[in-house]
């Protein structure tokens, strides 16, 4: 017996939840061979401002808790990719035309760059983190901090391992993030904000918005409660006005990253969304 199929539609999410753009847009998303795939929300102004409130209503609950709680919350993602593995290798066979194979390794290494990351979370300030010597009866410690919210136009020829090595940094010290995924396969990226919906993940940690990185970056880069914007997948834009604009709102910015290894692993990536405090305490003098 044939069976009518369940085409599945591909939404925003921004704070925890689902919703198609506030402007109703959609556009069609193809296959590698050109046919069509699905149809995916196309984000707004609009969307990207709710996608920033949300992130800065999870800022404090995120990096609030402890670095160990958040590396315990990040390998639950990790464990449920694993559990959906084929699917995301099908999406990335249909959307880029690659090898079965090829498309499982790109999944694979995924997620072990989540788990990569995921083990920096209660390690990273003993690294980056000091006791300084002083003249004086002080301690003097230095530690890093999270900026709070970060933009991010993940790289735009991945699928899924781009997206991965763009948004985990970002979160290991706490930050939260809106992304906005590649604009020639955005799917993936839907399907991995279900990962992280049935993960451990609190609301508004992370947003995906799918849609035109043009349309979207500039409002992304100039919002005033935005922090840091990181440009690894916007070579293609016009990025040097879009660094320009986040100066202005006095985010930091990350310059785009060219290769199909953009966003490489790195404890420079985390710290990059971190900030330094450093404290005083006087010693006991009895």
């Amino acid at each position: 017996m044939t069976r009518l199929a369940v085409p599945k539609t591909y939404k925003l999410f921004i704070a925890g939840a689902f919703p198609r753009s506030e402007s109703g847009r959609t556009w069609e998303v193809t296959a590698a061979d050109g046919g069509f795939l699905a149809n995916a929300a196309l984000a707004s102004r609009k969307d990207a401002r709710d996608a920033v409130v949300a992130a800065r209503g999870a800022v404090a609950g995120w990096s609030g808790a402890t670095a160990y709680n958040r590396g315990q919350v990040l390998y639950r993602v990790a464990e449920v990719l694993e559990g959906r593995k084929g699917q995301f290798a099908d999406e990335i066979v249909a959307a880029q035309g690659v090898t079965r194979a090829a498309a499982v390794q790109q999944v694979e290494a995924a997620i072990d760059r989540w788990v990569w990351y995921a083990g920096w979370t209660d390690k990273f300030a003993q690294v980056a983190g000091s006791g300084n010597p002083v003249a004086g009866p002080y301690f003097n410690l230095s530690t890093p901090e999270p900026v709070g919210v970060v933009a991010i136009v993940a790289p735009q020829d991945s699928a899924l391992l781009g997206l991965v090595s763009a948004v985990a940094p970002a979160l290991v010290a706490g930050n939260t993030v809106v992304v906005i995924a590649s604009e020639r396969f955005p799917l993936s990226a839907i399907s991995f904000a279900e990962v992280l919906a049935t993960s451990d993940v609190p609301a508004g940690v992370v947003n995906v918005l799918t849609g035109s990185p043009t349309e979207i970056a500039p409002w992304l880069a100039s919002h005033a409660d935005v922090n840091a914007v990181d440009l690894v997948g916007a070579g293609g834009l016009d990025w040097a006005a879009l660094e320009a604009a986040a100066a202005d709102a006095l985010a930091r910015v990350l310059r785009p990253e060219p290769g199909p290894d953009a966003a490489a692993p790195s404890l420079q990536r985390i710290l990059a969304f971190t900030e330094t405090k450093t404290v005083w305490h006087t010693k006991s003098m009895l």
